[in-house]
């Protein structure tokens, strides 16, 4: 049978493929995050017809003939190319701007993905469409451990910022200086214990020849002394065991206006809000008006991104050749930015694809003549006996 008959059935084979690569290029053209791929070409053995010859000193050298046996798809290679940002305004859609991957977990299985289109389940986790756990560290009272085991991430409403004891406050403002001797201000200020229950930091300013005495209820007192109305002495007082700052009051004529205006403590309050930040940190906001890290999100690289096996629903599994994963943080060395509220598009070039559906057509239909003429040629040899 002709060489040529089974070389054009192989270039059907091949271009098919090409077909269907590129068909699954366009049908993917806005899927987020989704990587286009293209075919490699490679021609198969070639049959030796005549070996080469040496040079001898009469005669030259002559070269080897061979017929090839047709072609064969050598690999499909993803490109992993920058696609385009398209900004949806919604903070748990994520979209990475440079190198790396999201980690997430299906059943058991790490697998990783580019597509951030991320929402929240009932338990709060942050979870793709088809329900793969985004995958990071979590926060133990505002602090995230990088570098260990990663877990599944939760930004659940039950989520406490813890209270906090009250150790500083802050005074500020003026206290007047043509005020009469005797004359008495009191301000007052909530404070907090380590279980969040609140008490009042009271303060008592009483004018005095020199200046103002500051006094708390427990009975600790300082004196403040101005000279053209900087303070000049008496900058803190300890009362109650919380340090108060008076460096800030001011002692100018006619004008009242110091009041407590900070301290340091707090209740203990529930997640009202979240937001993601450039490094995958997710900064979360709270009732009592704390604002501190719930999580931070689990970056992954590779050695040979092109070795990863596509697992579908836009995700990857490690192969052979991919190498293992190297996880790590967003913005750090080798890993991409987190942009919130954005997501990443198909990086798909349908200018590029539908000029490879038309390579690819007119191939077929080439390697389709080397069938009919192939045919033609056996058809001649067989009305030779007629």
């Amino acid at each position: 049978m002709l060489r040529s008959l089974y070389s054009g059935i192989s270039g059907l084979r091949s271009h098919q493929t090409m077909l269907d690569v590129t068909g699954n290029n366009i049908a993917n053209v806005n899927t987020a995050g989704f990587k286009s791929s293209s075919v490699q070409f490679e021609d198969t053995l070639s049959q030796l017809t005549k070996g080469a010859g040496a040079p001898t000193g009469n005669s030259g050298g002559t070269n080897p003939a061979q017929v090839g046996l047709g072609v064969q798809v050598a690999g499909i290679v993803t490109n992993f190319n920058q696609g385009s940002a398209q900004a949806t305004g919604k903070a748990t859609d994520l979209m990475i701007s440079g190198d790396g991957f999201f980690t997430v977990n299906v059943g058991g299985q790490q697998l990783y993905t580019r597509a951030g289109d991320f929402n929240l389940d009932a338990n709060g986790q942050l979870v793709t469409p088809d329900g793969a756990v985004l995958q990071g560290w979590t926060a133990v009272n505002g602090v995230v451990q990088t570098g260990g085991p990663v877990g599944s991430l939760s930004v659940s409403s039950t989520a406490v910022s813890p209270a906090r004891a009250t150790t500083r406050a802050t005074v500020s403002g003026n206290v007047p200086a043509d005020a009469a001797a005797g004359a008495v201000l009191d301000r007052q200020i909530n404070i907090y214990d380590g279980s969040g229950n609140a008490t009042g930091l009271d303060l008592t300013f009483t004018r005095t020849a020199t200046g103002w005495d500051v006094a708390g209820k427990d009975g600790a007192s300082t004196s403040l002394t101005f000279t053209n109305g900087a303070l000049t002495g008496g900058g803190s007082l300890t009362t109650g065991g919380v340090n108060v700052d008076l460096s800030k009051v001011t002692g100018f004529t006619g004008m009242t206006s110091v009041s407590i205006d900070s301290q340091d403590g707090r209740a203990a309050g529930t997640l009202e809000s979240f937001s993601v930040a450039k490094d995958g940190t997710i900064m979360g906001s709270f009732s009592n008006g704390a604002k501190q890290a719930v999580a931070q999100l689990a970056m992954a690289k590779f050695t040979n991104p092109g070795g990863l096996e596509k697992a579908g629903d836009s995700e990857y599994r490690v192969s052979a050749d991919s190498g293992a994963p190297v996880l790590g943080t967003a913005g750090a060395a080798g890993f991409g930015e987190i942009n919130a509220g954005s997501l990443e598009m198909s990086n798909v070039d349908l200018s590029q694809e539908f000029t490879n559906l038309i390579v690819a057509q007119r191939g077929f239909q080439a390697n389709a003549r080397i069938i009919t003429t192939s045919d033609q040629v056996l058809q001649e040899l067989v009305d030779l006996k007629r």
